[in-house]
């Protein structure tokens, strides 16, 4: 089945995240019919090839919910004026496709390198049965991984910087009183210097590529009706951490600096950076690729080894109602893929 064909068919089969079973059923039969023997795990799979230090290729299978926009089936994948539309195109599908086909031709020939193909799920929800649970799997099968290639649409350029993510939820306490008799302790005024803070705050260490570290007070509640003195104020803080400091280290700037309480609810999706010297980095550039910084979050915020994120379609097009990827790009991945990878010393 050639590329388009097989993107085809997984956006014929819906693969919300979480649920991404009946594609990573075809996925599999698709696999196993071209001889490559994949393995599984919940709903990933992974193949290996060759000997030596590991490489890594993973793209995700699974999608957001369709935007209420979509004027398309967004299920029904349509071709027209050389893109192919439907749900997951873009966001993650074309990568998806490329990934298998670049794979299939890196490993016809020797490569100085373990090469491992992951095709993983959850990435859309951060879910913890997507790569992060299959990664140990796969290093114990093959060792140490060296270099991850990241697939996603990022215009097929190499995203050599990528922001990570911290979800704060904070608290001020006071104490309830009448709020005709001046009474207690109003939390939310507790909250309130607090939040000036994180709203003003700037960390002195910036990234060439991604810029300072951005924190932002996304939701707030307070009160249960208007005559009482709340005594608690609840906010969230949406913080995304820039790659020059990881996210414990800004927890705990964080936390000398306030008085509410913070409770973060994950620091495991950490900025990446990759420098400029490494091979496949100037690989890249030597075809002509340029280097940016991402802002958008991606499987590489789970890998504890240096990845560079790149993929065919435009990431301004991921989420969006009657998503699309051009099929051109979809060959021009593949032959990126090719190149970047073949014959690299890592």
């Amino acid at each position: 089945m050639n590329p388009v064909s097989l993107l085809s068919e997984i956006i014929s089969i819906p693969s919300l995240s979480g649920e991404e079973n009946a594609v990573s059923d075809m996925l599999e039969a698709v696999l196993r019919e071209s001889g490559l023997n994949p393995q599984r795990r919940e709903n990933n799979l992974w193949c290996r090839s060759g000997s030596g230090p590991a490489i890594l290729m993973d793209a995700h299978i699974d999608t957001v919910r369709p935007a209420s926009g979509y004027t398309r089936n967004p299920f029904s994948p349509e071709i027209e004026d050389g893109k192919l539309f439907g749900l997951g195109s873009n966001d993650d599908g074309g990568s998806v496709v490329a990934m298998i086909e670049a794979y299939k031709r890196l490993i016809s020939s020797p490569q100085p390198y373990t090469l491992v193909l992951s095709l993983s799920a959850e990435e859309e929800t951060g879910g913890k049965n997507g790569l992060e649970a299959v990664l140990p799997e796969i290093e114990a099968a093959v060792g140490p991984i060296r270099f991850g290639l990241i697939g996603e649409p990022t215009s097929l350029q190499m995203a050599t910087s990528e922001k990570g993510l911290m979800v704060l939820d904070c608290e001020a306490v006071g104490k309830s009183g009448h709020a005709a008799r001046g009474e207690g302790i109003n939390a939310i005024y507790e909250a309130l210097p607090d939040i000036q803070w994180f709203r003003s705050w700037q960390f002195p260490d910036v990234s060439e590529d991604l810029g300072p570290v951005k924190m932002t007070v996304t939701q707030i509640a307070a009160g249960t009706q208007h005559n009482v003195v709340p005594d608690s104020c609840r906010f969230v803080v949406d913080v995304r951490s820039n790659a020059c400091y990881s996210n414990e280290e800004l927890l705990g700037i964080i936390r000398e600096n306030v008085h509410c309480s913070v409770k973060p609810r994950s620091t495991r999706l950490q900025g990446t950076s990759i420098d400029k010297a490494h091979p496949a980095v100037q690989r890249g550039l030597s075809l002509g690729l340029k280097a940016f910084g991402s802002p958008t979050l991606s499987n590489r915020a789970l890998c504890r080894f240096l990845t560079l994120k790149l993929g065919p379609g435009d990431s301004a097009r991921s989420h969006t109602a009657d998503e699309y990827i051009c099929i051109n790009d979809i060959e021009a991945a593949i032959d990126i893929y090719f190149k970047l990878l073949s014959g690299l010393s890592i």
